[in-house]
Formats: C-alpha cells, structure tokens, sequence
C-alpha cells in the first residue's frame, strides 16, 4: 500500500539530519585517527633520537676510557674491545629492561602468491597502507616477532654499514698507507692478500662443509646448508681486520716490516674477500641442482672476480687521477674549505659510483685512497692536507668504533640468531687450519725469493694475528634472510668476539714471547747482512766487480716507478722532473701545457713525506761536506756503495768521514731532489 506523499515528508528532515549526524562522526573518526598518527609519527621520531643518542653516548663513553686506559698504560683491551662491552651492556638492559611497545601482529595467508613483494599496499576499510619486506620469518617464530619498538630502531639496515660507515674505514687505510715498506715488501702483501685469502676461503669451506654433514648426521641441522654457503663462510671469515695487533705495535713501535706485512695483507685481504663472496655468490649452475659442481659455472665464477676486482681498481685510480687534475690545473688551493671539501665528495662518492656500476666500492675506494695519497695530496694546500688527514682519520675512528658498538649490540637486539654449538667449534677449529695454510706455506715459498726472509718468529706472529672484525661482520649481516646465512652471522659475531678480546689481549705477551723488536723508529730498517749491504773504498782494478746497493722495493713496483717519476707525477702533480726534460723534443709543445709552473720553481723542494722509498742504483748521492758517496760507485776522497735503508748504521769509513767534518749536516740528495736532515750519533 502506498504511503501518501504528505505522510512522507515530515519525515525528511529526520534522515537529513541522521546522514549529517553520520558525516560529523565520519569527520571526528577521520580526525582523531590522524590525530594517531602524529602521535605514532611523533613517538617515532623520539625513538630514533634516542637510539642515535644511545651511539653516540657509547662512543662518548668508549673514548673516556680509552684516555683512561692509556693514561694507566693498560694493554691487554683495545678500544674496539671496550666498545664492544659497551654494546654488550646496552643490549641487555635493551632486551630485558625495556617494555614492549606495540601490539601483536597478525599474519595474512597470501597462498596464492609463489614469491614475496618488496612492497605491499593494504586496504585497510578503504585506506591503503604501504608495508616494505623486512626478510623471512620461520613458521617456528612466526609468534615470537619483535614487539619491543626500541629493539627494532637500534637494528639498522645493513646496507647503513656499507654506504655510510665502511667507506671511510678503507679510505683512511689506502690514505694513510706507508708507501715506503709496502712496496718493499708488496710481492709478499700480494701473494698472503690474494693466494693466501683464496686457500683460506677454500679450506675453511671445505672443512665447514663437513661440519655441516655431521651436523645432518647427529641431527643438529634443521634446514638447508649448502656446498655453496660454506664457501661463501669461508669467503666472509677469510677477511682479516687485526686493528687490535697494529694498533699495539703502532703504540710500542713494533718491528716496521711485521706491521707492513700485517697492515698491507689486512688492506688487500678485505678487497679480496669481498670480491670472492660476489663471486661465489655469482655461481650458478645449470640444470636441476643449482647447488652441485659445474666447470662452466666455476670458471664465469673466475672471471666474475678478476672483472669486479679490475674494475673496481680501474674506477678507484681513474677517480684519483681525476681529482689530481682538478686540483692541480683549477686555483682551488686559494680556497682550503673549498679544496677539503671537493676532495672528501670525490673520495667519498668513488665507493657509491663503483656500487651503482656493480662493481665493488670496497676496492675503489682503496685504491682510490692510494692514488689520492700519492698524486692529488702533492697539489693540496698545506691547510688542506692536514684538514683531510685530521678529518677521515677522525671518520675511520668513529666509524669503526661505532661499527664495534654495534656488534655488542647485535648479540641481544638481532631477532634471527641461529646458534649451533657443532657448527661453532668447527668454524674455530677451520679457521684455525686455514691461518695455518695461509701463513706457513706462502712464507715458505716466498722466502726462496726474498733477501730479508720472514723469520719464524714473523710467522708465529701472523698467524697469531689473524683477527676477525668490521668487514666479516658487515659482509655476514648483509644477507640474513635464510637458515645458513643466520647461523653464519651469529657464529661470525662470536668469532669476532674471541679473536678481539682473547687473541687482541694476548697481543703484548705474544710479542715478547717471539722476542720481536720494539722501539723501533719507523724509518729505521732492519740491520744489515753481509748480502744486503757492503762497504767498499778506493778505486782499482777489481772496481768493475763491486756490488752496488741491492734494491729493496719490490720489483714488481720497480717496473713502472720510472714511468711514474718521469711521466705520471710531473702530469699529475707539481712535483717532479719537467715534462720537457723527459718527453721527446717534438712533444714540446704537450709537455710545456702540462708542466706547471711550480716544477720549475721547486725542482729542488720535497714535496711528498715519503719519497724516499724508492731505492734505485745511481739515484742515490750522499753529500758530507767536500766528500761525496755514491750508490753507483762514483765518489770524492772516499768511496762506498751504501743504501738510504741503512744510513743509520755506520761503517769504519762513516766515522772517519764525521770525525773530519765535525758535527755537520748532512745531505741526502735523489733525482734533483733535496733533503737535509743531522744523522744520529750512534756511537
């Protein structure tokens, strides 16, 4: 029956009244849920500060105690060691003396689905909100997710540990690097860097591999280990970081040739087992059994590294010679704020070029460091050479402790732990074996070829140093997404934990032990023996057989050290000979356009700390007063074949020299270029 229309309007005004009504709420709903949400955005950002502000409070309180610890003289802690207990400490009272903040999540089936997405959007009652993939969840664990907000902020995301904190750590070490004894010694720095970190990653591979099937054998294995995982663990625990050993033979002025086969490997070796990680990585068979062997699939693995590894040495010295020319061919060095700071952005940025093109930004950045030390640091203003030392060796100290820090921190807050008893003892016992392989054999073998041999004692010692820190960890938390990557990881921060602790803290009785020289002055050398160095007067018939100083670079970096000196640094930099004395004479007009100016006007003035590494037969010109001594031979009243390596270390002829010219200066003079400096007494 039809309602007259005069009995429906009255009732108008009631539903227009119950849709505003409607509406208000819909608006106060909509109003107090954004409201929410700047609370929930607000109370965010006060958790951030504080987990930033909970850094920087360990870093405050790890640089307190380390002026307290040298002031007290101890030894037996490294810095790193103290910030890792700080870390430690904060990680338990996080865990347990923090309440959970959020509520519990509810897991969604999304069965239709044969992958994971990055990035998922939810329709939550018509709003849609963005949810970003954070990794796997075991269905063991699947209720046991993280609820304590705290925990989840002070867990940073690993790529933070390689685009922000790794950088300036490999920088600083190509920067700061002794060119003199690397060089010397870079035949044995490559050989343990490359050859030594490939049959440690292969015998601590294999050897986990059969830690692995004993674990599958008793039960202890839950889910997938591959051949392949136990490579990449050997890979990822090859790289050695003995920061704790140098730093103490920094401090008690340990033997200089140790500290440079230990800091060099300790460089080298952290390129090398980045790009061997990639590498294994990269291997991928064809056919069913993406895990078996397969020589194709091997042998791509082969030039995957040596293409990553060139590339990223090309990228880095390309970058450095670019930042040479810069500063030497623009006015820059008017402006020292302006000079630091390009020079910071170009180092800085050859680690995120060399990752954005797929290759590795560890190595360019070393080399890159390298090339800056030794081409574009010659062109820098005085102010600017020391803002850039001060400022990345303030950056590698904090980031390396700040790196430290977290580890503590990550054994509480890391919400994937898998710790494996078996699986622990096999990684120490493999690494154990695979030390020994790296060191012993290769010293062998090198010392066929070497003149100064490394001493047993050498050995013992570089064995005993091979610690574990910043790049294992980096390289171990940077895949946590499956069962043998997270086991990794935590058997990886528990070997990082013993060798810097307990092999760091065992660093000064182990030196004397080893009965290993300290108090050594860095530019002192070993003395000398009867093949490396000799003493001869006169001139006669039997001149023609005498020896001239055995050179002590390495030959490897004698085949292009003239190329360098002659062509590369006058380019380059403002040091050097003149292009115009070295080119050919139809080049002139090259050469006058490259040569700048100052070559002409400071021929005579050092322009870099250490040029004296090189040394070469007949570059060498010792000058005391009206006497002058030679490498080649040539001479004043007396003559001697002698070496800049062991002008501290006097002969018969020395002495009578002195006694004749009293207490003068002596000059020391190499390729036009002039060094004066007293000689000590040492008598």
């Amino acid at each position: 029956m039809a309602v007259p229309l005069r009995r429906r309007l009255p009732m108008l005004p009631l539903v227009l009244l119950a849709a505003g009504g409607l509406r208000a709420a819909e608006r106060s709903s909509s109003a107090m849920e954004e409201l929410a949400t700047e609370k929930e955005a607000e109370e965010s950002h006060r958790q951030d500060s504080v987990s930033l502000l909970t850094f920087i409070l360990l870093l405050t309180l790890t640089i307190l105690t380390i002026w307290l610890f040298k002031h007290r003289r101890v030894r037996f802690l490294h810095e790193t060691g103290l910030a890792m207990i700080y870390g430690l400490i904060v990680g338990v009272i996080l865990r347990y003396g923090t309440p959970s903040t959020s509520g519990h999540d509810k897991p969604f089936s999304c069965s239709q689905e044969d992958r994971p997405f990055t990035t998922l959007l939810v329709n939550v009652s018509g709003k849609f909100f963005e949810y970003t993939l954070k990794g796997e969840i075991s269905p063991g664990k699947i209720h046991n997710v993280e609820q304590n907000d705290m925990l989840r902020k002070v867990t940073f995301d690993p790529e933070v540990f390689f685009n922000i904190l790794l950088p300036p750590i490999i920088f600083h070490a190509g920067y700061s690097l002794k060119k003199r004894h690397f060089f010397r010694n870079l035949g044995s720095i490559l050989a343990y860097a490359f050859l030594g970190t490939a049959v440690s990653c292969f015998i601590i591979g294999n050897l986990m591999y059969g830690v692995v099937k004993l674990m599958k054998l008793v039960g202890q294995l839950s889910d997938k280990f591959y051949y392949t995982d136990c490579l990449l663990f050997g890979a990822i625990i090859s790289a050695t970081d003995p920061v704790t050993v140098l730093a103490i033979f920094n401090e008690l002025h340990a033997d200089v040739d140790l500290y440079a086969l230990l800091f060099g490997e300790s460089v080298l070796n952290d390129a090398v087992a980045i790009v061997l990680s990639s590498s294994i990585v990269a291997y991928q068979p064809t056919g069913e059994n993406t895990h078996a062997f397969d020589a194709a699939a091997f042998f791509k693995s082969v030039g995957v590294f040596l293409g990553i590894f060139s590339g990223s040495f090309m990228m880095g010295a390309v970058t450095g010679v670019v930042t040479a020319l810069v500063t030497k061919f623009t006015k820059l060095h008017c402006f020292p704020l302006l000079e630091t700071a390009l020079f910071f952005l170009m180092s800085w940025s050859t680690f995120l070029l060399a990752e954005a093109c797929g290759f590795t930004g560890v190595v360019a950045v070393l080399f890159c460091g390298i090339t800056q030390a030794h081409y574009t640091y010659n062109n820098l203003s005085a102010e600017s050479r020391s803002r850039t030392k001060q400022l990345f060796e303030v950056l590698h100290f904090l980031a390396e402790n700040f790196i430290f820090s977290y580890m503590g921190l990550a054994l509480f807050t890391f919400q994937k732990h898998i710790f494996s008893p078996v699986f622990i003892i096999g990684a120490f016992i493999a690494i154990f074996f695979g030390r020994a392989a790296h060191i012993y054999p290769l010293s062998f073998l090198l010392n066929l070829g070497r003149r100064h041999k490394i001493s047993w004692n050498f050995q013992h010692m570089m064995m005993f140093s091979g610690l574990r820190g910043a790049m294992a960890f980096a390289l171990a938390i940077r895949d946590t997404a499956t069962y043998s990557h997270q086991m990794m990881f935590s058997t990886t921060l528990l070997i990082v934990f013993f060798t810097v602790w307990i092999v760091g803290g065992g660093t000064t009785p182990m030196l004397s032990w080893l009965n290993i020289r300290v108090g050594v002055d860095p530019d002192q050398d070993p003395p000398p023996t009867n093949d490396s160095f000799q003493v001869l007067q006169g001139e006669g018939p039997g001149s023609e057989r005498r020896n001239r100083t055995k050179q002590e670079s390495a030959w490897l970096f004698r085949l292009w050290y003239s190329f360098d000196h002659n062509y590369l640094k006058p380019i380059l930099t403002h040091s050097g000979p003149p292009l115009t004395t070295t080119l050919p004479s139809w080049c002139g007009l090259v050469a006058r356009c490259l040569t700048s100016p100052q070559v002409y006007d400071n021929q005579e003035q050092l322009r870099e700390e250490d040029s004296d590494f090189i040394l070469n037969d007949g570059d060498l010109t010792v000058t005391y007063g009206d006497t002058t001594i030679t490498a080649n031979g040539s001479s004043g009243p007396h003559t001697a074949t002698t070496s800049l390596d062991d002008r501290r270390t006097k002969s018969s002829s020395e002495e009578a020299l002195e006694r004749d010219v009293g207490a003068a200066d002596h000059e020391i003079t190499s390729r036009g270029t002039r060094l004066v400096f007293p000689l000590e007494d040492n008598a």
